[in-house]
C-alpha cells in the first residue's frame, strides 16, 4: 500500500473513528462529590461523572454494542517510551508538587500534566523488551499569580522549575476555569438585571467562555476571559438564540466580574421556531426516509490488533496511538513493512492536530475578540465526551480511555474517548451534542439509514 493510501486510512477512517467530540461547557452547578468520588475524580469538577472517573470494573475489549465496559486503570503501567502518563504516575506527580515550595503555601492549578517525551533518537532506537527511558512529566501550572513550567522526574523525584522569562498569554484553561467562567456572571446583580431586562429567564440561560486573552492596557497582568450568553427557551440549538451585544469580562483568578458591556439592547433575540436540528423534530416525508438501514459486518472480526493498549497493527502498518489532553489524539512511529525486505520502514514520527484557529474578523465590540484557538485554549482531549457504541463507532471497534490530571492534580478518566475501527473511505461519521448544557438528547440522521438516538 502506498503512503498516500495509508494516510487516507489514517486521517479519514481512523480520525473519524478516533472521534474527539468538540468542546461543550457546563452552566449548571452540581451537588458536592462524595468521599468516594473525591478519591477518583477532579475535585469540584462537574465533569466528574459516572463516565469520567477512575473505573472499578475489569477490562473487557472490545466493547459490546449496548454497554461500555469500564476499565480499571489504577494498575496500568507504561510499555512504550511514548505511552501516556498512568494514574499512578499522575498521583506521584501530584504528591511531589504539593510538597514543593512553589505550591506548598499557596493555591495553585495545574493546566498541563503530560509525558515529557524522550529524545527522538532514544525512541527510534528503543525496541520492545528494552528498559524504558526515564519517565518525566512536563507541567504547566499557575501559582502565586504567575505561570510556571516544570519538569518532574518520576525516577529521581526531582522537580525542576524552568525560567520562563517575560511572556504574554496564559496556559490552556482547565475544565474548572471554563465552569467558573460560566457561573461568575450570575453572581453579579447588574448582570442578572440585564438578562431579565432582555426578556430572558435566568433558568433559560446558557453562557459560554469565549476567548481568554488580553483586552487592553488597563487589564495588563490579569487572566481575563470574555463570556457571552444565549437563550435555551424552546430549542436545543441555543446558538441560534444569542443575546447579541452582551459581553461579560471575567477575572479567572479572582472569580469576579470585571466589566459588563451591553451594546445590543435594540437587537432582538431570534425566535426559536425552526432552530431544532434533531432528526426527531424534522419532517418525515423526505427522500432520505426511503433508505433502509445498512449494517456493516465483519464475521471474522477486525483486521487490526492493538498490543499493550497503544500499539496498533493493521495490514502491513503499525503505529503508536494515544489520547492527549490538548491535541485529542496523537499518532506516532507510523511504519510500513517493506514487501521485499520484510523490514519496517519509518513513515511518520509524530502526527497530531496542532491547532484549529477560528478568527471571526468582525471589529465590533461583541465580536473582535473571538479568535478561538480550540486546541491551545480549550483542549480537544479535555473537551472529549464518551463515544457511544453503534452511534459513534461500529461493531468490532476498539475503545481507548484518556487518563488526565485535574486542576488539583487528581487523575481522572475520559472513558471511551477514542475508538479505532476499519471503514471504507468516504463514510460519514459525525454527531453534535450540547449536553450537559441543555440536558437534552440529540438525534442525528446518518445517510446509511441509521438514526442515532438518545445521544447525551
Amino acid at each position: 500500500m502506498e503512503p498516500r493510501n495509508f494516510l487516507r486510512f489514517l486521517f479519514f477512517p481512523l480520525t473519524l473513528g478516533i472521534l474527539v467530540l468538540f468542546f461543550t461547557w457546563l452552566t449548571f452547578t452540581h451537588a458536592p462529590p462524595s468521599a468516594v468520588e473525591l478519591l477518583d475524580c477532579a475535585t469540584n469538577s462537574p465533569w466528574c461523572t459516572s463516565k469520567n472517573r477512575i473505573q472499578h470494573q475489569p477490562p473487557n475489549q472490545p466493547v459490546t454494542p449496548k454497554s461500555t465496559r469500564l476499565r480499571d486503570h489504577t494498575l496500568d503501567t507504561p510499555h512504550h517510551p511514548l505511552d501516556p502518563l498512568t494514574v499512578q504516575e499522575i498521583r506521584k506527580i501530584r504528591t511531589l508538587l504539593s510538597s514543593h515550595a512553589l505550591f506548598r503555601a499557596s493555591p495553585y492549578s495545574l493546566h498541563t500534566v503530560e509525558l515529557e517525551e524522550p529524545e527522538k533518537s532514544l525512541v527510534i532506537g528503543w525496541k520492545k523488551g528494552d528498559p524504558l527511558p526515564p519517565r518525566k512529566a512536563t507541567v504547566v501550572a499557575r501559582a502565586r499569580g504567575a505561570s510556571h513550567v516544570l519538569t518532574v522526574d518520576l525516577s529521581t523525584e526531582e522537580v525542576t522549575v524552568h525560567q520562563t522569562g517575560k511572556h504574554s498569554g496564559y496556559p490552556m484553561m482547565t475544565v474548572e476555569d471554563m465552569t467558573t467562567a460560566t457561573v461568575v456572571p450570575l453572581t453579579s446583580a447588574e448582570f442578572n438585571r440585564t438578562i431579565v431586562g432582555r426578556g430572558v429567564n435566568l433558568t433559560d440561560l446558557a453562557c459560554l467562555p469565549i476567548s481568554l486573552g488580553w483586552f487592553g492596557k488597563a487589564e495588563e497582568g490579569r487572566r481575563l476571559i470574555k463570556v457571552q450568553c444565549y437563550s435555551m427557551k424552546d430549542t436545543v440549538n441555543f446558538y441560534m438564540r444569542p443575546i447579541e451585544g452582551l459581553t461579560v469580562t471575567v477575572d479567572l483568578d479572582t472569580k469576579q466580574v470585571v466589566k459588563i458591556s451591553d451594546k445590543g439592547k435594540t437587537i432582538p433575540i431570534p425566535k426559536a421556531s425552526n432552530t431544532d436540528y434533531r432528526f426527531s423534530t424534522m419532517e418525515q416525508n423526505r427522500v432520505m426516509d426511503i433508505l433502509n438501514p445498512i449494517s456493516l459486518e465483519q464475521p471474522k472480526g477486525p483486521s487490526f490488533v492493538i498490543e499493550d493498549d497503544h500499539l496498533v497493527k493493521w495490514a502491513n502498518w503499525e503505529f503508536h496511538l494515544k489520547p492527549d489532553a490538548r491535541a485529542g489524539v496523537i499518532i506516532s512511529r507510523a511504519k510500513i513493512r517493506d514487501p521485499d525486505s520484510g523490514e519496517l520502514r519509518n513513515v511518520m514520527y509524530k502526527g497530531l492536530a496542532s491547532e484549529l484557529f477560528v478568527p471571526y474578523m468582525d471589529p465590533t465590540d461583541a465580536w473582535y475578540f473571538k479568535t478561538y484557538m480550540d486546541a491551545g485554549e480549550y483542549g480537544f482531549g479535555l473537551e472529549a465526551m464518551p463515544l457511544d457504541p453503534l452511534n459513534d463507532c461500529p461493531r468490532n471497534a476498539y475503545y481507548m480511555d484518556g487518563v488526565f490530571a485535574a486542576a488539583d492534580g487528581t487523575p481522572y478518566v475520559r472513558s471511551n474517548m477514542v475508538c479505532v475501527f476499519e471503514s471504507y473511505g468516504g463514510d460519514i461519521a459525525w454527531r453534535h451534542a450540547e449536553s450537559p448544557i441543555t440536558g437534552m438528547d440529540v438525534s442525528i440522521y446518518d445517510p446509511s439509514g441509521h438514526v442515532n438516538n438518545n445521544i447525551n
